[in-house]
């Protein structure tokens, strides 16, 4: 049965090879960017002349018209796409701590999207380790009225095969069992601070969530074995509605141009930093292949939308506005993939929700290979949330980008923190980005037949049970199938 499968599995990589012979174009596609890829310099630029891109802000504003500008500038066929969201920004922020209300001190910390416009609590601060339910149901009531004391990821000693979940769904766990406010510990050395939503919905939360540093959190874990611990969170924020527009350049597409790839990756970053990393490398690699498009004069039998996002950070609001827009004039059926670029780095193979895509997707990887050993074809299939690819893929679109890739100069530590800054940058990895994924777009947008279709209801529940999705997306509100 082995040799068997060994024989199947050949045999349709052959038939994928023998329909598609992209070969001459990847190496004109590979010149290219490695000769005059802009996606470097370009994100520099912005990063110097705009800062970060906080989508409702005024550089917000300037990132999208910078984004529209430099696509103009290659001769595509740009446009905005305006929405109006509920926006959310920092203002004041004081966390203290002590042995009690009468006895506090200052603690370092950073607020969390999406809390409250106003919020001052004092309140004994209760552990509930990781955040998870688990967590939680030992506790009963005592949660209710207190601070809960959470730690990002999974603690070391946890029992082994401890799963995690999103900062916005332990905050939206803490929030169902009563508590008054949550403080969650960041898991990176040096007291780097993480910024980023608490909200599973991009709308704001009842209760105040602050992120403090990793040796505080655990000093402050270590005294509450012994002794009771009061805080405090005082803070302000702004929220509102206000117009952002995702930016899209579109190239039609000749034989199949009501089929369509949209090749995404959101602009917006936070504020604490210039989001080189979150999500420069990723969204100026974007704007790199439409150039390289537009440069090489590329023809594709689908339509391929390059399209920038803003208000990822925010709650997904860009693509969720983008797909919205879709069903309201009938266009949504024409989204026959969708490729997602956040914070990818340098990849070295290509990834996918579909598992039969594996056959077409290592034929045109083996033709990158013959251009660069450094790609190693690796093929990744499976699904996550909390980037833009979601809203597309609880819509059924089969998505996907890149595998395998690892992101610069130590960068990790910095996500959603003032570290995220354009040194961390690494130019050549950002050029194999373009390359790779534009060889990837073009292939998608040529090859005569995808053999995935859009998931129906009941595939699509199957498909995201199997992925140990649905107790996130309940708790987000968004499971939409019954028990």
């Amino acid at each position: 049965m082995k040799n068997f499968f060994l024989l199947a599995l050949t045999s349709l990589c052959l038939s994928a090879s023998a329909q598609d012979n992209f070969g001459p174009v990847f190496r004109q596609i590979n010149t290219e960017v490695q000769n005059n890829s802009k996606a470097y310099g370009t994100l520099k630029d912005a990063s110097i002349t705009i800062g970060h891109r906080l989508t409702g802000s005024a550089n917000g504003a300037k990132a999208e018209e910078y984004a529209y500008n430099l696509l103009k500038s290659y001769g595509c066929d740009v446009k905005y796409q305006p929405f109006e969201v509920e926006s959310w920004d920092r203002r004041t922020i004081a966390v203290k701590v002590g042995n009690s209300a009468n006895d506090l001190a200052p603690m370092k910390a950073v607020t969390l999207a999406h809390s409250p416009v106003s919020a001052n609590v004092t309140a004994d601060l209760i552990d509930v380790g990781n955040g998870l339910e688990a967590d939680y149901q030992p506790l009963g009531d005592k949660v209710k009225g207190k601070i809960a004391l959470i730690y990002l990821g999974v603690l070391p000693g946890s029992p082994k095969g401890t799963g995690s979940l999103h900062r916005s769904e332990k905050t939206a766990i803490a929030t169902k069992y009563g508590a008054v406010g949550v403080i969650i510990i960041n898991t990176v050395k040096d007291g780097v601070l993480l910024t980023g939503t608490a909200s599973v919905t991009g709308k704001l939360i009842p209760i105040p969530a602050v992120c403090i540093g990793l040796e505080n959190g655990i000093a402050l874990k270590e005294k509450m074995k012994t002794a009771n611990q009061v805080a405090s969170i005082e803070m302000t924020n702004f929220s509102g509605l206000i117009k952002a527009r995702n930016v899209i350049a579109t190239f039609k597409g000749t034989e199949f141009s009501k089929e369509k790839i949209v090749v995404g990756g959101h602009l917006d970053s936070w504020d604490l930093a210039t989001g080189a990393i979150d999500n420069g490398i990723g969204s100026f690699s974007i704007m790199d292949m439409a150039r390289t498009f537009k440069k090489l004069n590329l023809k594709t039998k689908r339509t391929v939308e390059f399209v920038l996002f803003m208000g990822e950070e925010q709650g997904l609001l860009g693509s969720k506005a983008y797909i919205e827009q879709a069903k309201k004039n009938g266009t949504l059926n024409q989204v026959s993939f969708m490729l997602n670029y956040d914070m990818t780095n340098d990849p070295k193979g290509f990834s996918t929700t579909r598992k039969e895509m594996e056959p077409l997707f290592k034929s045109w990887g083996a033709e990158v290979v013959q251009l660069d050993t450094n790609f190693k074809n690796l093929f990744q299939a499976g699904a996550g949330l909390h980037s833009d690819h979601q809203p597309f893929m609880l819509e059924g679109i089969p998505t996907g980008g890149g595998a395998g890739g690892k992101l610069p100069n130590n960068s990790g530590p910095y996500y959603h923190s003032d570290g995220d800054v354009f040194k961390l940058v690494d130019e050549q990895e950002l050029r194999n980005t373009v390359r790779y994924s534009a060889m990837l777009t073009y292939a998608l947008a040529n090859t005569p037949k995808i053999p995935v279709t859009k998931q129906n209801e009941k595939d699509l529940e199957v498909f995201l049970e199997s992925q140990n999705l649905k107790e996130p997306l309940k708790i987000a509100g968004e499971w939409r199938w019954k028990d």
